[in-house]
Formats: structure tokens, C-alpha cells, sequence
């Protein structure tokens, strides 16, 4: 059974940086694309950036320019760097990978983390 771990979040005052890292333990089994999501209190879950095995990304127009994600597949772990933090980035923050076990190849399965806090002071 694949688990993601995050880790990263914290307190930082607004303009600072922060990053989060999000690991997946197990075995027999690959990963495709990787993300990350957030939520806000009374708001609905949404994408930050995501990243295909590829290596192609894709950012939430209001991160674009600060956050940057990164996979190192080696470790199977995706990184988000977020510079430049607002206020409005405050939020929890969720690992998602779309995961592919070694003995069911065609049937694709989606992980999430169990989310890290990010609270952005201004």
C-alpha cells in the first residue's frame, strides 16, 4: 500500500519562502503524475501545480512566477518551492500521485497526503 508523506509546511511571513516535500513509501509501483492541491478554510479543494512523469508542468495562474514543482522519481518524492508568499496562499496543502502497482498496470490508482499547513502572516 502506497502512503505519501509531506512535510515543509509552517509559518513564514508574507514575501518569505517556503518548501514542502511529499515522499511515497511502498513498493512495486510507479508513479505518474504528481501534484499539489490546497484548501482553504470554506473554500473548495484546488490545484497548485502539478508535474507528469515527463517532467511537463502545469501551475494555478496565481502561483505562476513564485511556486515551482519538482520531481527527483529516484526518491519518489515531488517538491514544491514557493517564494514570494501571500497571505492568500495560506492554506492545506495536499500530495497527490497517480500510482500504477506493478501487478495491475492498467489500473491506475490516485493517492492524496495527509495534508501540512502553510500559513502565510502579513
Amino acid at each position: 500500500q502506497v502512503q505519501l508523506v509531506e512535510s515543509g509546511g509552517g509559518l513564514v511571513q508574507a514575501g518569505g519562502s517556503l518548501g514542502l516535500s511529499c515522499a511515497a513509501s511502498g513498493s512495486r509501483f510507479s508513479i505518474n503524475a504528481m501534484g499539489w492541491y490546497r484548501q482553504a478554510p470554506g473554500k473548495q479543494r484546488e490545484l497548485v501545480a502539478e508535474i507528469t512523469s515527463g517532467g511537463s508542468t502545469n501551475y494555478a495562474d496565481s502561483v505562476k512566477g513564485r511556486f515551482t514543482i519538482s520531481r527527483d522519481d529516484a526518491k519518489k518524492t515531488v517538491y514544491l518551492q514557493m517564494n514570494s508568499l501571500k497571505a492568500e496562499d495560506t492554506a492545506v496543502y495536499y500530495c497527490n500521485a497517480g500510482i500504477r502497482y506493478y501487478s495491475r498496470p492498467n489500473s491506475p490508482l490516485n493517492y492524496w497526503g495527509q495534508g501540512t499547513q502553510v500559513t502565510v502572516s502579513s
